[in-house]
């Protein structure tokens, strides 16, 4: 008899060391080497110790993959398992659950990390606000990076030096600087980050990380997750808030998602109104299975984080109803409601917090025309990215345009606004054609930057990609639907189209792949007499048992109805179920039946 053999990791490729990459949220990059056998929770104790940070419990780290899809970093997994890509590896260190009160964080260093996180979905677009919010959140970084105003050091121009909006008007720096110099004056950092959280905290798409996908008419929304609820931002507006508590279960198949709650309906009769609580079903199409699939596992974390009281509480999910069907996921770490209580129990000494100057970030210039054409189709497989294009794809995030501008004449063939063309010309000096508000746009002090008058357009791939306004259906169209431009790149349609086959080819490998699985488990099956004998087993007393069942059925009903007196079956008639069975059922079905022997006979008769 062959012994089974099973292949086991030699120890030399245990203690082969892996290079790890992590960029902060400064921009600034640490590195560290891990064992194959590293877990997740190594890495974020290492970029916390580096900060000396406590309340780390609201940080995660991110990565993409090979296929452009992001992933959050699971603690209680092997990182070479999670990772797709080749080593050395590329993360980046992220706000992962954004506090619903900024005020309950204890330390100053917690505050400052969440500001930086701040400033880049400010800077990606990913904040949406109204022209005088964007003016005070403005006017707080600059308190916050240059303290107060200085007419011998600031020349008259200097808030344009800085770049913090995707769409930043001269009309808006006058009122930033304004602010700058009257409301601000005599603010340190931290008072002036802490009044951006106050601020931000308040705004709807605080915390949204935004997902792409399709409703079930077809049209373009976007998902996300918040302390209060699942948001659904679809047009212009916020179509749908589901609080945590109303929301009774998330769940996917395939590239579908859903999601379902409980929803209040309230009616009036006469001056009366009676509300009742009715099942809600919300279905989304996602691009891909694994966008789908990340977009699920986010919804199940940001669940419980926010919505449990103790993490004894949380629960493993499953993403389908079907026994031994689907993916079965738990969230593993502390709730809100404990951070918030570990946090005013901290009592150290506040460490000491090292602010960086501001800077243009890495991802402004990152994005070639080249780069977003093959953002905008995540279907497509790509090689893995250096580090600042993988940042860039994962960091450039909601871009809101009210009106359609050509940003550059060099490249509008391609698309109509094109962001990359948009941060190119930033970073060439130019000036583009801006609506943030315009000089052109009057009365644009408080309706600029509104969500319910501008698009809520962010990334239009599974990675925060901008693009315009209907870019997003490249996502989901096979194949790459482009405007027709006499001056398009050809060479980028053949990329497309080779990228196309080479998908197509993998798919088809993986089909094979899972034919191949699914042959060897038969042949192990059927290979295995002891194994067959057992299941044969099971299949006859199963039929047995089913043919008994049959039977026996249909014969206890011919002697309840019967007029034969047994005690038992005189008990079983006196009962109310059976009564209640013999005239709603019984009754009309022998009826029926014999209307219709009747027919038959009467056509038998006649013929």
């Amino acid at each position: 008899m062959k012994m089974l053999r099973f292949r086991t990791s030699s120890v030399k490729s245990l203690n082969q060391e892996i290079k790890c990459t992590i960029r902060l949220l400064d921009d600034s990059e640490i590195s560290c080497n891990i064992q194959r056998d590293t877990k997740g929770q190594f890495l974020l104790d290492h970029v916390c110790n580096h900060y000396s940070l406590l309340e780390k419990d609201y940080f995660g780290i991110r990565y993409v993959d090979p296929e452009k899809q992001r992933h959050w970093l699971e603690p209680n997994k092997c990182i070479v398992k999670q990772m797709k890509s080749h080593s050395p590896y590329t993360m980046c260190f992220r706000v992962k659950f954004y506090p619903h009160e900024p005020m309950k964080i204890k330390e100053e260093l917690t505050r400052y990390l969440l500001y930086l996180q701040l400033k880049r979905d400010i800077f990606h677009g990913r904040l949406l606000c109204s022209f005088s919010d964007a003016a005070y959140l403005g006017a707080c970084i600059i308190q916050a990076e240059l303290g107060d105003y200085d007419s011998d050091e600031h020349p008259e121009d200097y808030v344009s030096e800085f770049k913090m909006f995707p769409k930043q008007t001269l009309k808006l720096e006058k009122k930033i600087a304004e602010i700058h110099k009257s409301e601000l004056r005599g603010q340190c950092p931290a008072i002036a980050e802490l009044n951006l959280l106050q601020r931000a905290h308040t705004l709807e798409t605080y915390g949204v990380d935004p997902h792409p996908c399709k409703d079930f008419t077809g049209s373009t929304a976007f998902l996300g997750f918040t302390a209060t609820g699942f948001v659904v931002f679809q047009g212009n507006k916020r179509i749908h808030l589901l609080k945590w508590t109303d929301v009774s279960k998330l769940k996917f198949e395939g590239k579908t998602f859903y999601v379902i709650g409980i929803q209040k309906e309230i009616s009036f009769k006469g001056r009366m109104h009676y509300s009742k609580l009715k099942k809600l079903v919300l279905t989304f199409h996602t691009s891909t299975p694994a966008a789908c699939k990340h977009l699920w596992k986010c919804g199940v974390e940001n669940q419980a984080f926010y919505k449990c009281a103790k993490s004894s509480q949380i629960k493993t999910v499953s993403s389908s109803n079907i026994f031994f069907k689907g993916s079965r996921f738990r969230y593993s770490g502390r709730v809100a409601k404990e951070v918030i209580e570990a946090s005013s129990k901290i009592q150290r000494d506040p460490p000491e917090v090292h602010r960086s100057a501001i800077g243009q970030s890495k991802s402004f210039n990152s994005l070639n025309n080249k780069q977003l054409i093959m953002n905008v189709e995540p279907l497509l497989p790509a090689l893995p990215s250096s580090n600042e294009h993988e940042e860039s794809a994962s960091e450039n995030g909601l871009l809101a345009l009210k009106d359609v501008v050509h940003l550059s004449p060099m490249k509008s063939s391609l698309l109509e606004v094109d962001p990359g063309d948009l941060n190119e010309c930033r970073a060439s000096g130019e000036k583009p054609a801006e609506d943030l508000p315009s000089e052109d746009n009057p009365g644009g002090d408080e309706e600029a930057l509104t969500i319910s008058e501008l698009m809520y357009n962010p990334c239009t791939s599974v990675l925060p990609t901008p693009v315009e306004d209907g870019g997003i259906d490249l996502l989901f169209d096979h194949p790459v639907k482009l405007a027709k431009e006499p001056d398009v790149d050809n060479e980028s349609y053949e990329e497309l189209e080779a990228d196309e086959r080479a998908f197509l080819i993998a798919e088809e490998e993986e089909m094979k792949e899972v034919r191949r699985v699914l042959g060897c488990s038969y042949k192990l099956l059927t290979g295995n007499k002891q194994l067959n004998a057992c299941m044969q087993s099971f299949v006859r007393l199963l039929a047995v048992g089913l043919g008994l069942l049959v039977f026996a059925l249909p014969l206890l009903l011919v002697l309840l109805e019967s007029d034969i007196d047994i005690s038992f079956l005189h008990e079983i008639r006196q009962t109310p179920e059976f009564e209640q069975f013999h005239h709603e059922y019984y009754c009309p079905l022998r009826q029926w039946m014999t209307c219709k022997m009747n027919f038959i006979l009467d056509k038998l008769g006649g013929s």
